[in-house]
């Protein structure tokens, strides 16, 4: 099936699950910024877990389907319509053949949106991935966002059997609070400058993209600086560059840096940050390797993370008796 792209929206590029295995060879990860609203739209769409979607930053495209489709939207909420008559995110959708499928509307709550057609969109596999890096001109259509005229033909990544799971559409609040590890330099820091890491609010700023969130608030204390021998990044790890205020590692990151990382976010709560947008907060939740594993297997235990800051006092862990 072929979906032609009237209007691309802000920055809607072709994503899946991300290029693994690369990373020592100087080539990203890239992938999805919300893996859970990516996986809840490729169930309702019928597809694999890895299909290729449409990531949609804060517009979405104007779409035409040039024959009938099942699909789904999830992620921020950007008012989407096809024909003209308003349609839900987080359910299944049966697009008839010459519909159009508008979401050029901004998102009210969060930034990202996720659009999945059965059978995923069928383009050429880089490196193990359809994902979109644009950094590196690889993936995706051309490297590169999709632009007026571009057309989408789906694939074969579906699943034999129509997924009977319903999912309620997410929240994305404005302040937000993500657990932690310790990073692998925080010797770097004084005691005072991790207190302060995880004892104050910070906001994300409009520097921020899929590469890092850049965060504005107080500033982080060094020992005798944050410069390192460049080493490794993975998706969440958290930089301190000489101004003293964190970056958050996100899909885009580089392979390697040169400035500590005082903690790494747990993989469960990069979703939050992946629809953070300019003017959210975030505070950091320290945690043990541990509990974050705990917390992993049983999403119980994390409670609810995205929560207004002044109620971020009332941490789970003193509830079940973990200790900062």
């Amino acid at each position: 099936m072929r979906i032609n792209v009237e209007s691309p929206g802000i920055y809607t590029t072709v994503q899946d699950r991300g290029r693994f295995g690369y990373l020592a060879d100087g080539i990203g990860q890239s992938g999805v910024m919300d893996t859970d609203a990516y996986s809840k739209a490729n169930i309702l769409a019928g597809n694999s877990e890895n299909a290729a979607v449409l990531e949609c930053t804060y517009t979405g495209p104007v779409l035409t389907f040039t024959s009938e489709c099942l699909m789904a939207i999830t992620g921020a909420d950007m008012n989407p319509k096809i024909d003209g008559e308003p349609v839900k995110n987080y359910e299944k959708l049966n697009v008839k053949a010459g519909s159009v499928l508008d979401m050029s509307d901004a998102a009210g709550k969060g930034i990202r949106s996720y659009i999945a057609f059965h059978g995923g969109i069928n383009v050429p596999m880089v490196l193990g991935s359809r994902s979109t890096d644009i950094k590196a001109h690889l993936g995706g259509i051309e490297g590169r966002a999709l632009k007026s005229g571009d057309v989408l033909e789906t694939g074969t990544d579906f699943v034999e059997e129509e997924s009977k799971e319903s999912f309620s559409p997410a929240v994305f609040e404005r302040d937000i609070a993500v657990h932690v590890v310790p990073g692998p330099q925080e010797e770097y820091f004084t005691e005072k400058g991790i207190n302060d890491f995880y004892s104050h609010t910070y906001s994300v700023t409009d520097k921020s993209d899929r590469m890092g969130l850049r965060l504005d608030g107080i500033e982080i204390e060094t020992l005798n600086g944050s410069d390192i021998v460049s080493d490794g990044i993975v998706f969440g790890s958290i930089q301190i560059p000489g101004n003293g205020k964190p970056v958050i590692m996100m899909a885009d990151h580089q392979t390697t840096g040169g400035y500590a990382k005082i903690a790494t976010v747990c993989s469960f709560d990069l979703p939050l940050l992946g629809q953070a947008r300019p003017g959210s907060t975030v505070r950091f939740i320290r945690t043990s390797i541990e509990d974050a594993e705990k917390m992993y297997f049983d999403p119980k235990l994390r409670e609810t993370v995205i929560i207004p800051v002044r109620h971020e006092k009332k941490r789970f862990k003193e509830r079940h008796g973990w200790k900062r």
